[in-house]
């Protein structure tokens, strides 16, 4: 087994792209919100570039969504590929 380190929140379950729901990086978050702010793209183009619905990218640009950073880290054990 492999060893990774996630961010955890203050009760202990993962955040951001460690969340086992996460469907997008922290990366592609933030260029989410830089596209949507910077270059004045819409939720529903946003939307289908990154292939989610509209609401989460609403959620993510409004901060309601993926707004919340690691109290702490913790280190998980992963099963190796195959």
């Amino acid at each position: 087994m492999e060893q990774r380190i996630v961010g955890v929140d203050a009760r202990g379950n993962r955040v951001g792209e460690d969340h086992r729901l996460a469907v997008l990086t922290d990366a592609e978050v933030e260029l989410v919100r830089q596209l949507h702010e910077a270059d004045g793209l819409t939720y529903e183009a946003l939307a289908e570039k990154f292939g989610v619905s509209k609401s989460t990218i609403a959620g993510i640009c409004q901060y309601r969504r993926r707004a919340q950073l690691p109290a702490s880290w913790r280190v998980v054990r992963v099963p190796m590929d195959r």
